[in-house]
């Protein structure tokens, strides 16, 4: 996502959308398609960024709706039994927020699979909150005999070098090079 369109020199701060724009002595609009979604004094000063503080600020409340989805969605495809959780928990009116954070956490710690027996055990039990489910995975853990589980903290730089890459398809470099058959013509 683009924040800001350059115009003219300028740039105008958006949502990712290239606008359209027209332009007088007086005036600068922003269009999106026929509908027009900015204006402003028009300013000759090379490079200059016009902001509307409202756009700027509805921009950021946009970003950190989108954060907070980020997270609810991680934890969901990893462990679909995390949407009942949360949902059940929304029902009673709890910090979904600091659930999925600590639902999140315990996917890095555990992984998906004990995660997943863990907050069905959970919401068994009728109790949709992270500590049942912490208990749950606590308790598997000594039935199995095995070590508490320690959480590994990498760099960032680490963390991205070691980030999966899917490869794609070779075929593309077949079609380089004629392939050589041996023959002399």
């Amino acid at each position: 996502m683009r924040p800001y369109t350059p115009l003219a020199g300028g740039h105008w701060r958006s949502s990712g959308v290239v606008p359209g724009s027209l332009a007088d002595e007086a005036r600068v609009r922003v269009f999106d398609g026929a509908a027009e979604i900015a204006s402003h004094v028009r300013s000759y000063d090379a490079g200059a960024q016009i902001e509307d503080a409202a756009h700027v600020d509805a921009l950021v409340q946009h970003k950190r709706q989108a954060r907070g989805h980020r997270g609810v969605d991680r934890v969901s495809r990893a462990v679909p039994a995390a949407s009942r959780l949360l949902a059940q928990a929304a029902e009673r009116g709890e910090n979904l927020g600091s659930i999925t954070a600590a639902l999140l956490r315990l996917l890095d710690r555990y992984g998906a699979a004990p995660l997943q027996a863990a907050i069905e055990c959970a919401l068994a039990q009728g109790v949709p909150h992270p500590n049942a489910v912490r208990l749950a995975l606590e308790r598997a853990r000594d039935e199995q005999g095995l070590p508490p589980p320690t959480a590994l903290h990498l760099s960032e730089d680490v963390a991205r070098r070691d980030a999966p890459v899917r490869s794609h398809t070779l075929a593309s470099y077949d079609r380089i090079a004629p392939v050589d058959t041996g023959e002399q013509t």
